[in-house]
């Protein structure tokens, strides 16, 4: 049993020695609010007004986690409808003005602050209809519905959106945030025809490509009627001629992994053992760009656990927590069945003036997880550049 101890502990150390967190940071989400619609009604808070209905992100909130909490990674919401208005349809032209905000936010975050960021079409793969997100819209490459926007049409945006960043090496492109509810073979099809664009407009930067049914760790392996074939299958079929595309990975802890309830039951490493090992068999890497928690202290080892298996596991190269950004408020991102905590934002109050979940989840659980050194420059890549730690 000595023996048998020590091995593990020896093999343990030689796990931890491997893996590599490149990228850290956290999910920036407010560039999609502002077009819910109780009815349902199409065009509802678009284009919006920027400051006022949806913003990308506070460059004060930026400088505290880059300067303070040492993190290189934001992941930065928008929306489709507002990229690409419905007039124009889902494509090469853009609402320049949109752009422009949403390449305010980005250019801050690389160049002014030296971190990376990813680019996040907040769109559950769909198209014109944002009003009651995540079910709304047409499923873009759905031949059967005349209203969506086609797989070629999404090629078209990302390659024109690809080669508007090409030469920022700090830029990383998110192709979808969460598809679901399609079957898996469009989810491929969509992000081959992404990819291809991307390549071709110059752009050698890392691709993240999400899987279906919300592209969560805990399902990428199984198939069923209407998510078939499986994520694994689906994206093993996935080709990159630059090999420098991860899979996008979601995993929350709660009952039904929506991260919408407050109490965490959902044990990450135990969820993520298969789509790990699947990874690990076909040479791949991973980042899980949503995770999080509620404020109570039942979550915290939940969260710690998730963190640390990340840390244990050469195959995830970075991570993004949900969430930061201008527009939560008092309104906690973790959990809609709770009182509300406050987000992961820098400063965040509950709605009793209370700390937010910067103060009582980030500091206080995520924190100790951001590594000493990350990746701080060089072109995005599944292999990491040159790691040095953040000066202050």
């Amino acid at each position: 049993m000595a023996l048998l101890k020590g091995i593990t502990a020896v093999a343990l150390l030689a796990a931890r020695a491997a893996a590599t967190i490149y990228y850290a940071g956290v999910a920036e989400s407010s560039g999609e609010f502002g077009a819910w619609s109780a009815t349902s009604t199409v065009g509802t808070g678009l284009p919006g007004r920027f400051g006022v209905d949806y913003a990308f992100i506070e460059k004060s909130a930026v400088d505290v986690f880059v300067d303070q909490n040492k993190v290189n990674l934001f992941r930065v919401a928008f929306l489709l409808e507002r990229m690409c208005p419905l007039d124009y349809g889902l494509g090469a032209k853009f609402n320049e003005t949109h752009y422009d905000y949403f390449a305010d936010a980005v250019n801050y975050i690389t160049k002014t602050k030296g971190a990376y960021c990813i680019l996040d079409p907040h769109n559950y793969m769909r198209y014109n209809d944002p009003s009651q997100q995540p079910m709304t819209g047409s499923v873009i490459g759905n031949t059967a519905d005349l209203k969506a926007a086609t797989t070629a049409q999404f090629g078209e945006f990302w390659g024109e959106l690809a080669g508007r960043f090409k030469d920022n090496e700090k830029v990383i492109f998110g192709l979808m945030n969460e598809p679901h509810d399609m079957e898996t073979s469009l989810v491929l099809a969509n992000n081959q025809a992404a990819v291809d664009a991307i390549r071709k407009a110059g752009a050698n930067q890392l691709i993240l490509a999400p899987g279906n049914s919300w592209t969560g760790g805990h399902s990428f392996t199984q198939s069923w009627e209407g998510y078939s074939p499986s994520s694994s299958e689906a994206l093993l079929n996935l080709k990159d001629p630059m090999s420098n595309t991860a899979i996008d990975i979601h995993e929350y802890l709660d009952v039904d992994y929506s991260g919408s309830h407050t109490a965490c039951n959902q044990s990450g490493p135990a969820n993520l053992a298969a789509v790990t090992a699947w990874l690990k068999e076909n040479s791949l890497k991973a980042m899980i760009t949503e995770f999080g928690g509620s404020n109570g202290t039942q979550c915290a080892g939940y969260i710690s656990d998730l963190l640390q298996y990340m840390d244990d596991n050469e195959e995830y190269i970075g991570w993004t927590a949900w969430a930061a950004g201008p527009f939560w408020g008092p309104n906690s991102p973790c959990c809609t069945d709770s009182k509300q905590w406050g987000s992961l934002e820098p400063g965040s109050k509950a709605s009793d003036g209370s700390p937010g979940l910067y103060d009582t989840v980030w500091l206080k659980v995520m924190q100790a997880f951001v590594p000493k050194s990350l990746q701080w420059e060089g072109i995005s890549s599944v292999k990491g550049g040159v790691l040095s730690a953040k000066g202050s």
